[in-house]
């Protein structure tokens, strides 16, 4: 029988509400916090959210571990500053607001030129041959000058051809906005590609490829694809990082970038969509401001990654899901106490090793300026056996309260999961 009216389904109110929410937060950021390092950290989190996003389209939904992910980052930035140029010389006629999508279908043909041989293979095998793509083109960024401009690398003029509507992206601030559309542009993009039948096949290859392969599907052809969809997202994030800079240099390529997409990524969690948009906000903090306030701002990411490792492999976003759900059963009020003496305890490990850290680093880089160092406000001597003494003693006591009061959480969290798992099983009863 055919029906005479049409159905629509129910409008998911809550997916409303959060993009909205993200769309409202990108539109005033820049209204609340409005000094130019503000702005400029601002600009650089939207590149490295659409960045981190991409490569977790690799590692979080295809299981794909890649230590080249910059590869497609830089080469989209090196083809978006060149289009630039060429635009600025008036051999162009396209605006510096597409030039961003030049950089993608850059990103997209080297990926769709290296995927072809990285995709061959999974696992350890494609993490290795990524690492060999990222030093043979770290490599020819250093060999080839004049596509890569050597050392000083390429620079460019983002203000080109007459205003419109007053817009030249000359202030920082326009430049943000024209990010901020990016970065929305692209996040609902590749959250919609989370939704097709070729992002959830990826999910399939990712946790059983023999089973795919068994029911029909080529796992080869559909890691190659969800490769070339990543490149095309990551060539947008380097052609945003050509405009916002204005110079591309053989950095954009390097290993250090793409061990810094992969470090957080893994930090914000790459088993949710949204963890890589914390780790893409946790990124430019860690490099703008951590590394203002201590030159041994890698030794503590360092740390801060191995923390996380032991003990929440699953990044913050796991974090932040698992206590919604303890809280949507009514029993996060049971271990809140816990939480505060994990993290006051925590803090103080972190303050203590903080403070013998600082101290080594001022002995065997900065001796000469004297044998006391400033940490947090507070003037350390570095000669004196007691304050050594008591940053040890400090670190290590609060690190043996950390470790009890670990154990103790993790028994009354474990039982609170088994009564949670109860619960749901008796309504699923009714």
């Amino acid at each position: 029988m055919s029906k005479t009216h049409y159905e629509f389904k129910p409008w998911n109110v809550g997916r409303w509400i959060v993009w909205s929410l993200f769309a409202i937060v990108l539109a005033v950021a820049p209204m609340l916090f409005t000094s130019n390092l503000s702005v400029t950290m601002l600009t650089q989190m939207g590149i490295a959210i659409i960045a981190c996003l991409s490569y977790n389209i690799l590692l979080g939904q295809g299981g794909m571990l890649s230590f080249g992910h910059a590869v497609y980052t830089g080469l989209g930035s090196y083809v978006a500053i060149h289009a630039l140029n060429v635009v600025s010389d008036g051999q162009w006629p396209i605006p510096v607001s597409l030039i961003p999508v030049v950089g993608g279908f850059a990103g997209l043909f080297f990926a769709v030129l290296f995927g072809y041989v990285t995709t061959k293979k999974a696992g350890t095998p494609f993490a290795m041959i990524t690492l060999g793509m990222a030093e043979l083109v770290f490599a020819m960024s250093l060999m080839f000058s004049d596509f890569f401009g050597g050392e000083a690398g390429v620079s460019g003029n983002r203000v080109v051809g007459e205003p419109f509507m007053g817009i030249t992206f000359g202030p920082p601030v326009q430049v943000y906005y024209l990010i901020a559309v990016y970065t929305f542009v692209c996040v609902a993009l590749m959250f919609a590609f989370t939704r097709t039948p070729l992002g959830r096949i990826l999910n399939a290859v990712r946790d059983n490829p023999e089973r795919v392969e068994f029911i029909g599907y080529n796992t080869q052809k559909v890691r190659y694809l969800a490769f070339m969809i990543a490149g095309f997202f990551a060539g947008i994030a380097g052609g945003l990082g050509a405009i916002n800079f204005e110079i591309v240099t053989a950095e954009v390529v390097g290993a250090a970038r793409s061990g810094g997409y992969l470090l957080f990524t893994f930090l914000g969690g790459a088993t949710f969509f949204f963890g890589p948009i914390i780790g893409g906000v946790l990124m430019v903090l860690a490099a703008v401001l951590l590394s203002e306030l201590t030159k041994a701002w890698l030794l503590y990411l360092g740390l801060i990654f191995l923390f996380m490792v032991m003990y929440a492999p699953g990044g913050i976003a796991s974090l932040i899901m698992m206590n919604l759900r303890v809280a949507s059963f009514g029993r996060l009020r049971e271990i809140w106490v816990s939480y505060v003496v994990l993290g006051v305890a925590a803090v103080l490990v972190l303050l203590g090793a903080g403070s013998m850290v600082e101290m080594i680093y001022h002995l065997q880089l900065n001796a000469a300026l004297g044998d006391t160092v400033k940490y947090l406000g507070v003037e350390l001597d570095t000669r004196a056996g007691t304050t050594w003494f008591g940053a040890v003693f400090v670190t290590l006591t609060c690190l043996g309260v950390f470790e009890i009061a670990r154990r103790q959480f993790a028994a009354q969290w474990s039982a609170i999961q088994t009564d949670i798992e109860k619960e749901i099983k008796r309504r699923e009863t009714e």
